[in-house]
């Protein structure tokens, strides 16, 4: 399965594929309108045997079959837990 991924300009690390170039008709508008600006990074071959860095391939795949688009959404920083005393 071939699919397009933008980086939002406007959120660090924030991607959406789709599964068509240049056609976002099927993300939500109020999502899309979220990302910002967008910028087109590279298109991809996705296969159930490729491994994404950050995402699993099959959930972007299986997602892409039922919605049209997937959304990366950018690592969590949460703080180290305190030591309790």
């Amino acid at each position: 399965m071939l699919c397009f991924i933008y980086k939002s300009l406007k959120k660090d690390q924030l991607y959406l594929y789709v599964d068509k170039k240049d056609d976002f008709s099927k993300v939500p508008e109020a999502l899309f309108n979220s990302f910002g600006k967008m910028e087109f990074v590279m298109d991809l071959e996705l296969t159930p045997e490729r491994k994404l860095a950050k995402e699993d391939v099959d959930k972007v795949i299986e997602s892409l079959n039922t919605k049209g688009f997937f959304v990366q959404l950018p690592p969590i920083n949460m703080p180290a837990p305190s030591k309790l005393q």
